[in-house]
């Protein structure tokens, strides 16, 4: 059976980090239900994409994860298929994709070791950070897929980044607590992805895993240490 894209990465993520336990193509869920949860959501949610949303509900020791992707993000996926080529015309949708994958599996793995503050400011920046740079790791191996020398070339990186981080518009949140989410957590992914650009290939592996089990506080001092130096 041919695997789908969603349980390629899903796989690729379990690889680094840990088994989620589940496979989260069962917490797909249609245009009707995530609507429903937008609404219960609140206020500010209103404001997060309606392409691609991840919601979580804690129910005493279970957590309940929904994933969902517009038809037209799906579309835009199958008529472009990353696994054929990555371009302009399917980078961006390839990102939402891949960031509300991973929203929800470090989302699992977290609950899995015992953090239930799941509504916290630090959970959701925690999600938010590592996504952006989990995406940047796999949007360089689609890179590097397709090259004949397998190396991805510092035009490509320029590429990536633009697409990931400078067209990023956190200004844009009228919630001044999305505002601040967004513009924080972009901002250390881009240093932190600069560093690990400057990594082989086992210590970036060692390094990630170590930074995955982190708390948002922690990963944000580590990005800190490490970037001290680095030119604004």
């Amino acid at each position: 059976m041919n695997e789908t894209l969603f349980s390629q990465i899903q796989r690729l993520f379990e690889r680094t980090y840990a088994q989620v336990g589940i496979n989260l193509e069962d917490c797909l869920i249609d245009r009707t239900r995530s609507a429903q949860l937008s609404m219960l959501a609140g206020k500010s949610a209103r404001e997060l994409s309606e392409l691609a949303r991840t919601f979580l509900r804690r129910a005493g020791d279970q957590l309940y994860v929904g994933i969902y992707y517009s038809r037209w993000l799906i579309e835009q996926l199958e008529q472009h298929d990353p696994r054929s080529g990555l371009g302009d015309r399917n980078i961006r949708s390839l990102i939402m994709f891949v960031e509300e994958l991973n929203h929800a599996l470090h989302a699992a793995l977290q609950f899995k070791r015992g953090v239930r503050e799941i509504a916290s400011e630090d959970f959701a920046r925690n999600l938010e950070l590592q996504a952006q740079v989990d995406t940047y790791l796999v949007l360089l191996l689609f890179v590097a897929f397709f090259r004949k020398t397998q190396r991805v070339s510092a035009t490509d990186r320029r590429w990536l980044r633009f697409h990931l981080f400078a067209r990023q518009c956190p200004e844009a949140f009228l919630d001044a607590n999305l505002r601040g989410r967004y513009l924080e957590t972009s901002q250390l992914a881009a240093s932190y992805t600069r560093f690990l650009d400057t990594l082989n290939a086992v210590r970036r592996v060692d390094e990630i895993r170590r930074f995955h089990s982190l708390d948002y506080g922690a990963k944000r001092e580590r990005i800190l240490a490490l970037t001290a130096g680095e030119a604004h």
